[in-house]
């Protein structure tokens, strides 16, 4: 198998009067890793889905291996040799690495010959540079195993060039640097060529030969990694020159706890293990950030802590008062809670920004009283104001938030959930698959809302987010807190003890 190259020429695709990608040329060189860089919105899974075929440009056209392409469907850049690694898992979690594999092949029999299958896959797996088990169900890997049994699966499928999505948006550090240089190993052997989608500019710099940004649906520039800093990477995202602000958190935590949590315990989920909490307690002005490998019970926390799902045992309290969860309770309390995934768990899609800003409260009136009739002029001046103060992003207060871009739903949620006095505020994966400037928007909302007195819960998989923000950082892992660090502890201890080697 030999890596080989693509070139996309003149690429446009538009979404009726909307323009996605305009007139855009990238090069990727056979054999290199070529990272593909742009703020949220500004063309790179379009070009992709179209060099996949999951869209069809409208004019241009894509060069494979030298020879022009013709992508019109998912299966024709199969065949050409292009596979995608996705930013979240796709094997089957129930099923066996090597049943996976199996059943991804386009010619797998009606009745599979396991004996010839696991001959073939013991072949293949001979010419692979990294093991893993493949007898054992996908669901029992670790983070870093799953993501090697999905490049598995493109290179069991003989793909010679790959797009991998954020491929470490949920590893450990150490898993980070393991799998990317695995996947570098590769590269240099010329086995595959990479075109890596990542927001982490530390790791273009690591592991990325060739850059390209798009911005606006327009190719703006690029070149090798070696001549371009990340200052010049994100100016060219950005379109402006972009100074990291420095996140201070000002102030002493308050020694009285405000949220405390106690022998918290639920049921298991789909063979994982349930909650079982001995303590979480947070202060005002602490940030305490909840570090862990996807799926290690960090949801049912959330999910728990947001009146979702039902506790077996153990209690909750908001300023030493009991707490359920309960709407009425969150408001009484000021308890805030800003989900992942809020298009999906923190608003209402098909409904405007203007009513999804008044979700909290549009039944209340200024002093908290219930109120029975919608004061359409105050939610309006008050969607308003949001939109002025975060900056949110939209053609106006009347469409769907859907409409909106993944940062500007997650600013007009996190307005929302700002909007006024807030107690205790629990949020998760705030920033996961944002640009640059919305990231550093984000975390200084969040660090002024804890510099102003509130109790911040973070649960995050990004550990850098979590070092760069929290007071102090605990460890979760198969439902329980086992680990506890101060702020700015080291990445490598923490990402251990994640993974249960601390």
């Amino acid at each position: 198998m030999k890596a080989i190259g693509v070139e996309a020429v003149n690429v446009t695709k538009r979404f009726g009067a909307f323009t996605a990608l305009d007139d855009v040329s990238l090069k990727v060189r056979p054999g290199t890793v070529h990272a593909l860089l742009g703020e949220n919105g500004a063309g790179k899974s379009t070009l992709v889905k179209c060099l996949l075929g999951y869209n069809l440009a409208e004019v241009g056209s894509f060069i494979v291996d030298g020879r022009e392409a013709h992508i019109t469907q998912p299966q024709d850049a199969g065949r050409l040799g292009i596979g995608m690694v996705y930013q979240h898992f796709t094997l089957v979690p129930s099923m066996t690495v090597a049943e996976n594999l199996v059943m991804a092949r386009p010619d797998v029999p009606r009745v599979i010959n396991w004996s010839v299958e696991r001959a073939r896959l013991a072949t293949f797996m001979a010419g692979m540079p990294f093991k893993i088990p493949l007898d054992v169900p996908v669901d029992s890997l670790a983070a870093g195993e799953r993501q090697k049994a999905e490049i598995l699966k493109q290179l069991y499928l003989e793909r010679r060039l790959l797009v991998l999505d954020e491929p470490t948006s949920t590893l450990t550090p150490q898993e980070s640097q393991e799998v990317l240089g695995l996947v570098r190993s590769l590269v240099q052997a010329g086995t595959i060529t990479v075109i890596i989608i990542t927001h982490k500019l530390k790791e273009v710099a690591a592991f990325a030969d060739d850059v390209s940004v798009l911005r606006r649906g327009k190719m703006v520039g690029g070149g090798a990694v070696a001549a371009l800093s990340a200052t010049d990477l994100t100016t060219l995202m950005i379109g402006e020159k972009h100074a990291p602000a420095i996140i201070e958190r000002l102030g002493a935590p308050g020694a009285t706890p405000r949220l405390a949590v106690h022998n918290l315990a639920t049921l298991g989920d789909h063979g994982r293990p349930g909650l079982n909490i001995d303590a979480i307690v947070v202060h005002p002005r602490e940030i305490v950030g909840i570090a862990g490998v996807s799926g290690n019970g960090q949801t049912a926390l959330l999910e728990v802590l947001g009146g979702q799902r039902f506790a077996t045992s153990g209690t909750i309290a908001i300023a030493d008062k009991p707490y359920h969860a309960r709407r009425d309770e969150a408001f009484a309390l000021k308890v805030r809670v800003l989900p992942e995934e809020p298009l999906r768990n923190g608003c209402v899609p098909s409904m405007s920004v203007e009513d999804n800003a008044s979700l909290r409260r549009f039944d209340r009136n200024d002093d908290g009283s219930p109120r029975r009739w919608l004061d359409r002029k105050r939610m309006s001046a008050r969607a308003k104001t949001m939109i002025a103060a975060y900056g949110i992003r939209t053609p106006s207060k009347d469409v769907p938030i859907a409409a909106l871009s993944g940062g500007n739903v997650q600013r007009a949620i996190l307005a929302r959930e700002l909007d006024g006095a807030v107690d205790v505020f629990i949020v998760a994966n705030p920033c996961f698959g944002l640009d640059v400037k919305a990231v550093a928007d984000i975390r200084a909302r969040i660090v002024a809302a804890r510099n102003g007195g509130a109790a911040v819960l973070l649960i995050s998989e990004d550990l850098d987010e979590i070092r760069e923000l929290s007071d102090r950082i605990l460890v979760m892992r198969d439902g329980a807190i086992v680990f506890e660090a101060p702020a700015g502890a080291d990445a490598q201890m923490i990402g251990s003890h994640m993974v249960g080697h601390g």
